[in-house]
């Protein structure tokens, strides 16, 4: 993926193809087709992961798409406070030579995979520990989740914890709100400062905006068009969107801009700009 940033022409087209008209949702985990290590390769070796989890409790919210009269329910988790970092993950390929750089695979990982860092083990002069590693595959986020013991979150987990801000639960109608997320987009790397700097959200949560995007479990069906997200007989169903239709606040820019960006994504892909962070059920 050569061009990591969306221009407005490119937004646009994403957010106008339409496919047809999603009228319910699935709120259950969507599992993608592709194999979970389709070459063989080993499981990962476990891997102790210590960072804080915040606890998010369960409700009820109107997603992004789906229409103003759909209600998803979300089930409480906890999710990572911050996203994973350099260090995190430096630690995860030292226990799995599979995912180092030279050793990754181009199906779970493009040339792009890990490419700020000095060689496979060692961070390259200047970049934090303590930063979010960024240039790293669905696939290979996927396996780190898989050795912590954990997961990528889903859309909906995402979207759920990250629509608060430092006092209200739902912040989304808040015009300051989404001024900042829209600030923060405008700003031409954010990718290499340290995590947790950004002010914490009502749940503890921090930088869910303003630093990194991350990758979610579902990425690849926030757009699938039909009468469910689970409704996958359409072969249009992982590749087009049903843009603007079935959006539930048509003046939030922010989230069209975060689900374009999502839509034109593969597992593969590796982004300067974007990371991860984990999720577990609460027990």
């Amino acid at each position: 993926m050569k061009n990591t940033r969306l221009s407005a022409a490119g937004i646009l087209m994403i957010l106008t193809v339409s496919c047809s008209s999603q009228t319910s949702r699935d709120t259950a985990p969507i599992v993608l087709t592709t194999h979970q290590y389709a070459g063989g390769e080993p499981f990962p070796t476990p891997l102790k992961d210590t960072v804080k989890m915040a606890v998010v409790k369960g409700g009820s919210y109107v997603p992004f798409y789906g229409g103003k009269d759909t209600t998803v329910t979300v089930k409480g988790f906890m999710i990572d406070v911050i996203p994973v970092t350099n260090a995190r993950y430096l630690a995860f390929v030292q226990l799995n030579p599979q995912w180092r750089r030279s050793n990754v695979k181009r199906i779970y990982a493009d040339a792009n995979y890990l490419l700020a860092w000095e060689n496979d083990t060692t961070l390259a002069t200047g970049t934090y520990p303590d930063a979010p590693v960024t240039n790293i595959s669905w696939f290979a986020a996927k396996a780190y989740c898989d050795a912590a013991e954990k997961s990528l979150p889903t859309v909906d987990q995402w979207e759920y914890a990250a629509m608060a801000d430092d006092t209200t639960e739902d912040a989304r109608k808040k015009e300051s709100f989404n001024r900042h997320i829209l600030s923060w987009y405008e700003k031409p790397n954010t990718s290499g400062n340290r995590t947790g700097l950004t002010p914490a959200n009502i749940w503890g949560i921090h930088d869910l905006h303003g630093l990194v995007w991350e990758w979610t479990a579902d990425f690849n069906e926030v757009m699938l068009s039909g009468e469910s997200r689970r409704d996958v007989t359409s072969d249009n169903g992982m590749f087009c969107g049903s843009g603007s239709v079935g959006a539930s606040d048509l003046m939030n820019y922010a989230a069209f801009m975060r689900f374009a960006f999502r839509g034109s994504l593969k597992a593969n892909y590796c982004v300067q700009n974007q990371g991860f962070r984990a999720v577990m059920k609460i027990e």
